[in-house]
């Protein structure tokens, strides 16, 4: 399942059968510059725009999350459909919620939209254990700059962020995956999570001011625009 919440909350799954590996990314999108999740990462992206670009980036989001988003019943049953049939056929399924840039969050949060998306975590558990790397960790929260290893806008990330994804799921070399870094979510751990969540969004902003600053002129220009 890909583009669950249309860019941020990524639900993508893998299916291995018999020593066989299926990655869902791996089927090409219809624009390879869509390509994200370290798999069809951005190509030859100029180190040196990297700011620039994730401002840009950032102003679609915001008009994007400003949208009102809901949980979908659909979507969920869907999933539910793919959990299912991969139990009926012994069929192992690893699900996880990629990895977005703090920005991304905060944005997300300015917009009115943050209990959406908490919403959208507590319905996927209900159907499945999911593997959660969005929130704010080592990754997610590296400071902006023209030369992130980590990534080439606030949603899209390098394949070094794709190899420590599947380090942490599929449990090989794990111990050059950071310890914060993807966390595995159910029906028992979920609120706890989030809260979890909530704290370290806390402790971000307070050490990250700028990039809340950049979000929070986002904001003005979106409801300028409007009046």
């Amino acid at each position: 399942m890909e583009d669950l919440l249309n860019i941020t909350f990524s639900l993508d799954a893998f299916l291995a059968s018999q020593e066989t590996l299926i990655d869902s990314n791996k089927n090409l999108p219809n624009n390879i510059f869509d390509g994200e999740n370290g798999f069809i990462p951005y190509l030859n992206v100029d180190p040196k725009k990297t700011k620039s670009r994730f401002e840009r980036i950032m102003n679609n989001y915001y008009v994007g999350y400003s949208t009102i988003f809901q949980v979908s019943p659909q979507l969920l049953d869907e999933f539910k459909k793919v959990v299912d049939l991969c139990k009926e056929n012994q069929i192992k399924l690893i699900s996880y919620i990629s990895p977005a840039h703090a920005t991304q969050w905060e944005i997300i949060k300015s917009s009115g939209q943050w209990s959406t998306f908490e919403e959208w975590k507590r319905k996927v558990v209900e159907i499945s254990d999911v593997f959660d790397f969005s929130g704010y960790n080592s990754v997610t929260t590296e400071a902006i700059h023209n030369n992130m290893e980590n990534y080439t806008e606030n949603s899209h990330y390098t394949p070094k962020v794709g190899n420590l994804i599947l380090n942490r799921i599929l449990s090989y070399k794990e111990e050059e995956v950071p310890k914060d870094f993807g966390v595995l979510i159910n029906s028992e751990n979920i609120e706890s999570h989030l809260e979890k969540i909530r704290q370290h969004r806390e402790v971000w902003a307070k050490n990250n001011p700028d990039e809340v600053k950049l979000v929070e002129e986002i904001k003005q220009k979106y409801d300028g625009a409007l009046n």
